[in-house]
C-alpha cells in the first residue's frame, strides 16, 4: 500500500507541476498570444538545457543512492551532503556559463533570458531526490502545493497584457525557486550532520556523469522541437506546438509519476539481492500504466480537435491537430519509463538505459531535420512519436534475456481494443455537440464507462488486481 500511496503523491506532484501552466494556459494565451508564448518557449528551451547541465544526473543518482543507504542514516546523510555540495558546484558552474551565454550571444531576447536564469538558482536548491530515495513524497507535495497555488494567483493578479510576459517568466521561475526552499526544514530529522571531511563530493561526480547522458538526451525531447522550430519555421508555430505539447505533457504526468516513485522501491529491492521481487515490481508496474496510459491516449485524440480552439484560443486553431498527432507517446513512454526508469536505472544497467536514449536523441534530430520543413509543428509532432517508438523498442530489446515480453504484453489487446471502442463512441459525441465544460465531462464519463465496460467483459486482470488490493487494505483495516 505505501508504493499506492506514493503513486498517488507524487501523480498529484506531477499533476499540480502540470496543472499551473494548464490552468492558465487559456488566460495566458489569450493575454501574450501565440508569439508572446512562442517566445517563453523558446527562451525556456535554452535555460533548460544550462540548468540540466549544472544538475547533471544527480536527480536520479541522488534517488538511487539514498534508497540503497536508507536503512543506515550515517551513510544516507553522508551520501546527502556530498550529492548536494557536489549539486551546488555543477550548478554554479553552469549558471556562470549561461549569463556568460547570454550577455555574448543573445541580443533579441537578452532581458527574457535574464529572467529566465532563476530556474538555474531553483535547481541548486533542489532536494526533492533525498526525499523521493525515502520514498516520502507527502513532504513534497504538501510543501509545494501552496507555493504552486500563490503563482497562479500571481499569474492573474499581475500579467495583463503582451507588455507583462517578463512578469509571467519570473513568477513561474521563482515559484519553483520557493518551492525547492521550502523543502529544506524538513531535512533537520531526517539528516545529521556530517564533517565536511566526509562528504567527498567528488567520488560521485563519475557515476552521476554516467546518468548525465540520459537525463541530457531524454531532454532533447522536451526542448529539440522547440529549438527546430523556432529556427525552421515561426514563433506562432512554435506557439501552437508548446501548447499541445502541454496538454499531452499533462497527461502523460498522472502515467510516469510511477517512475519516480518506483526507482527507489525497486533499487531497494535490488540493493537487498530481492531479484523476484524487481521483476514482480516491473510486471505489474507494466500492466498498471498500460491499463491507464492506453485509454488517455485514446481520450485525448478523440476531442483533440474541438477541445484546442475552444481552450485556448482562436490563436491556436493548428493546436488540435498537434495534440491529435503526439498522443501516441503517452503510451510509448509510459512503457519506456517502466523498462528504463524502473528496471534499467535502478538495476544499474546503466549503460544500456543511455543508448537506448541516445538512439531516441539522434533520430529526433533526423526526423525533425525531414519532417519540419515540409509539415512544420505537425512534423515536430511526427518526429517526437517516431523517436519515442525507437526508445521503446530498443529497451524491450535489451531487458528480452531478462524479462518475458509475451508476459509483458498479454494483457495489452484488450487495453488497445476498449480503448479503440471508447474513442469511436467519445470522438462521435464531441462531433455532434458543442465543446463546453459540461459537455467535457460528459464525454469522459462516457469514455470512463465504456472503457471500464469493456475491461470487466473481456476480463483484464487490472480489475482483480485492484479488487485483491482492496480486501488487503480492508482487511487490515
Amino acid at each position: 500500500m505505501k508504493v499506492i500511496k506514493n503513486y498517488l503523491y507524487n501523480a498529484g506532484y506531477q499533476i499540480l507541476n502540470m496543472l499551473i501552466p494548464l490552468i492558465t494556459v487559456p488566460y495566458i494565451s489569450r493575454v501574450l498570444g501565440a508569439h508572446g508564448v512562442g517566445i517563453n518557449e523558446y527562451t525556456n528551451s535554452w535555460v533548460t538545457f544550462f540548468y540540466l547541465m549544472g544538475q547533471m544526473g544527480i536527480t536520479l543518482y541522488g534517488n538511487r543512492e539514498i534508497a540503497y543507504n536508507r536503512e543506515n542514516i550515517y551513510e544516507r546523510s553522508r551520501t546527502f551532503w556530498g550529492v548536494e555540495a557536489l549539486q551546488m558546484l555543477t550548478v554554479s558552474v553552469s549558471l556562470v556559463a549561461y549569463l556568460v551565454a547570454v550577455f555574448l550571444f543573445s541580443t533579441t531576447f537578452q532581458h527574457y533570458f535574464l529572467l529566465q536564469g532563476v530556474w538555474i538558482i531553483a535547481t541548486g536548491l533542489d532536494v526533492s531526490w533525498y526525499f523521493m530515495g525515502l520514498e516520502n513524497f507527502k513532504v513534497t507535495v504538501a510543501r509545494n502545493t501552496i507555493v504552486k497555488l500563490a503563482s497562479i494567483a500571481l499569474i492573474f493578479a499581475v500579467v495583463k497584457d503582451v507588455g507583462d510576459l517578463g512578469k509571467y517568466i519570473l513568477i513561474l521561475g521563482g515559484a519553483q525557486l520557493i518551492g525547492n526552499l521550502t523543502l529544506w526544514p524538513y531535512l533537520k530529522d531526517n539528516v545529521i550532520w556530517v564533517k565536511i571531511s566526509e562528504w567527498h563530493p567528488f567520488k560521485h561526480f563519475y557515476p552521476a556523469l554516467l546518468l548525465f547522458i540520459p537525463t541530457i538526451t531524454t531532454q532533447v525531447y522536451l526542448v529539440l522541437n522547440r529549438l527546430m522550430l523556432g529556427r525552421m519555421s515561426t514563433q506562432a508555430a512554435l506557439g501552437n506546438f508548446g501548447q499541445a505539447d502541454k496538454i499531452v505533457k499533462f497527461v502523460l504526468a498522472v502515467v510516469t509519476a510511477t517512475g519516480t516513485v518506483m526507482l527507489p522501491h525497486v533499487a531497494n529491492k535490488f540493493a537487498k539481492g530481492d531479484v523476484k521481487g524487481v521483476r514482480s515490481s516491473l510486471y505489474s508496474s507494466f500492466n498498471f500504466v498500460s491499463a491507464i496510459s492506453v485509454p488517455m491516449m485514446f481520450g485525448v485524440m478523440a476531442i483533440s480537435a474541438k477541445f484546442a480552439p475552444w481552450f485556448l484560443g482562436a490563436d491556436f486553431g493548428l493546436t488540435g491537430r498537434i495534440m491529435f498527432l503526439e498522443s501516441p507517446i503517452i503510451v510509448l513512454i509510459a512503457w519506456s519509463n517502466v523498462t528504463g526508469t524502473q528496471y534499467l536505472m535502478p538495476v544499474n544497467r546503466v549503460k544500456e538505459y543511455t543508448t537506448s536514449i541516445t538512439i531516441g536523441a539522434v533520430s529526433n534530430v533526423i526526423f525533425n531535420l525531414f519532417l519540419i520543413g515540409g509539415w512544420g509543428a505537425n512534423g515536430a509532432a511526427v518526429a517526437t512519436v517516431c523517436s519515442e517508438f525507437l526508445v521503446t523498442a530498443s529497451q524491450l530489446m535489451m531487458i528480452r534475456h531478462t524479462i518475458s515480453r509475451r508476459r509483458l504484453f498479454r494483457e495489452e489487446w484488450k487495453y488497445f481494443l476498449c480503448g479503440l471502442i471508447m474513442y469511436f463512441v467519445v470522438n462521435r459525441i464531441c462531433l455532434i455537440i458543442n465543446m463546453t465544460i459540461s459537455n467535457l465531462i460528459l464525454e469522459v464519463v462516457v469514455g470512463v464507462g465504456i472503457y471500464f465496460l469493456g475491461l470487466a467483459i473481456t476480463r483484464a486482470s487490472i480489475l482483480s488486481d485492484a479488487q485483491k488490493l482492496i480486501r488487503k487494505k480492508s482487511s487490515k483495516d
